[in-house]
């Protein structure tokens, strides 16, 4: 039986908004419709605001419940413009926008705020969330989640194909043998703060300036030798360590270099991280989505570097944009089933759970 299940990605470029409607049956997840919501600007400062100091409950508390009405509108706002019945959605999978990600702390926990009793109240559908806290009770990293649903979109590859989702971090799946998946690292986070910072723009565009410059092989060499690069999966991460005070950290000594340069640099840092890893593996194929997927150079550096055929899910026909959001669609259909996801060799849990937390409508 085939049912109809909404999907709602916020990560952690803090881009945007991407809803997605899937028809998902036993052995197929079918896009419908999909659309991306812009991310306002003022919401955006006060979440890095929230990451990157000393902040009070109440403003947690607050962001949470912005961050509901937030996808409660954007949710309503799509079941009006593809003239949707509440009625004939079975639930909403509610990613929510990730605060702090620590599972290796001496108290794990991954923290995503957007509060899924406003959405559920608001729009009428039942809705999952808090997908990554039973894994993580479980003694697993709580992420990547991405590769169980990657294995089951791409069940019937005799390749053997590696998938990289490049968001604000970069995260891999190996649909080949014995699943497995980890974040890679940065994605596009580092390049994007760089750009921002110094040429006030939201992001390298085809990563034209990061082309313009040639790589600073002194400070690629000290990126790559970061402790996270050298840790062995299971392992994930996140704005809590990929961030400015990283980046000023590692820049310490390379004030000479231009922005240009440090862009390339940085640019190549995402491009050499993940084409280590998947030339480890020895993967023949890999399958690229997300953001990362738009930036054109940063696809012919992966193409160089990898030894393997690089090209991006639109070619098999999945749209890349909206591939993190149809997961949560399926996640929140194996929750609503009660069917446990088959993650514990991605994430290093003792035992696969069934994963999420359900807000009911009614």
């Amino acid at each position: 039986m085939k049912e109809l299940y909404i999907g709602v990605m916020s990560g952690t470029s803090l881009d945007g908004i991407d809803i997605a409607l899937c028809e998902i049956g036993d052995t197929t997840c079918r896009l419908l419709s999909a659309h991306e919501y812009p991310f306002p600007q003022v919401l955006k400062e006060e979440i890095l605001a929230l990451i990157s100091s000393s902040v009070s409950l109440k403003q947690i508390g607050e962001c949470d419940m912005k961050l509901g009405m937030l996808f409660t509108e954007c949710i309503n706002d799509f079941i009006q413009k593809n003239a949707l019945h509440v009625k004939d959605i079975t639930a909403i999978g509610l990613h929510g926008q990730t605060l702090w990600h620590a599972p290796d702390s001496a108290y794990p926990f991954s923290m995503q705020l957007g509060n899924a009793n406003i959405v559920a109240a608001k729009t009428g559908i039942s809705t999952v969330a808090d997908f990554r806290g039973m894994d993580i009770a479980h003694g697993g990293q709580g992420a990547p989640f991405a590769p169980a649903f990657h294995k089951f979109l791409f069940a019937d590859t005799k390749q053997k194909m590696a998938l990289v989702n490049i968001g604000g971090m970069a995260n891999i799946s190996l649909l080949f043998g014995k699943l497995q998946g980890w974040d890679v690292g940065c994605g596009n986070v580092l390049m994007d703060l760089w750009i921002q910072k110094t040429q006030a723009k939201e992001y390298d565009k085809e990563g034209a300036f990061a082309k313009s410059a040639q790589t600073d092989k002194s400070l690629l060499a000290k990126m790559l030798m970061d402790v996270y690069f050298q840790k062995q999966p299971p392992k994930s991460t996140g704005r809590e360590y990929f961030n400015e005070a990283w980046l000023t950290q590692k820049l310490q000594g390379f004030e000479h270099l231009s922005d240009a340069q440090v862009q390339r640099t940085l640019l190549e840092l995402t491009a050499q991280t993940i084409a280590n890893d998947v030339n480890n593996t020895h993967s023949s194929q890999l399958i690229v989505c997300g953001g990362g997927a738009k930036n054109s150079f940063l696809m012919q550096r992966l193409a160089k570097l990898c030894h393997a055929e690089v090209s991006p899910s639109d070619t098999l026909g999945i749209n890349s944009d909206f591939l993190e959001a149809m997961a949560f669609a399926w996640f929140a259909k194996k929750r609503i089933h009660k069917e446990p996801l088959k993650l514990r060799n991605v994430t290093g849990a003792k035992k696969d759970s069934i994963a999420g937390a359900v807000y009911a409508a009614d």
